[in-house]
């Protein structure tokens, strides 16, 4: 264990060392807030909610958000209770508010993959611009230095699980058949 936070401290001391600017300050603490609470990828499902052709896609991404949130936020957070890089490292001046709880996974990321899952197999041009927005919310929970970087990659395949396991539900409840039916 003491090898993996020396590597994860080494990596955010690196970016810190070698990026720190104002742009990526501004873009860090920007995508940072954009996704507070994953109220993005919340909306997101919501909206496909509303047209028949996206309806079944912004179910199953609901589903990946929940099951994300209960594994990740709820369960792993509170089991593990790895404490913030933040707090490790006190020469960090943070740029946002301090987050509250454990750093392990970062639910950021784990919410933002499993929308992102969800949506690149179900709508490929909004799964692709949403890979995108997954990446920069990785990157910024790096630079922000909130999270280790083993939190946000074990994030990212939490994340990647439950919009898979989403996805499986949805095809076993037979969804898009019953939501084409009732239609």
């Amino acid at each position: 264990m003491e090898a993996i936070q020396s590597f994860d401290i080494s990596v955010l001391n690196g970016i810190q060392d070698s990026l720190k600017c104002g742009f990526f300050d501004f873009f860090a603490v920007f995508i940072s807030y954009l996704t507070t609470s994953g109220i993005i990828w919340i909306a997101a499902g919501i909206i496909l909610l509303f047209f028949k052709k996206t309806r079944a896609a912004g179910i199953i991404v609901l589903i990946a958000l929940a099951l994300g949130f209960l594994t990740g936020d709820v369960l792993l957070k509170h089991l593990v209770n790895r404490p913030r890089p933040f707090t490790v490292n006190t020469d960090i001046a943070l740029l946002i508010k301090a987050p509250s709880g454990a750093s392990f996974p970062s639910t950021h990321s784990v919410l933002a993959a499993a929308a992102t899952t969800v949506l690149l197999a179900k709508k490929r041009v909004l799964g692709f611009i949403a890979l995108v927005l997954t990446v920069c919310i990785a990157f910024s929970r790096l630079y922000l230095y909130v999270h280790y970087p083993t939190d946000v990659l074990c994030g990212l395949l939490l994340g990647v699980l439950c919009g898979i396991v989403a996805l499986l539900i949805a095809k076993a409840a037979k969804l898009e058949n019953r939501l084409h039916t009732n239609a």
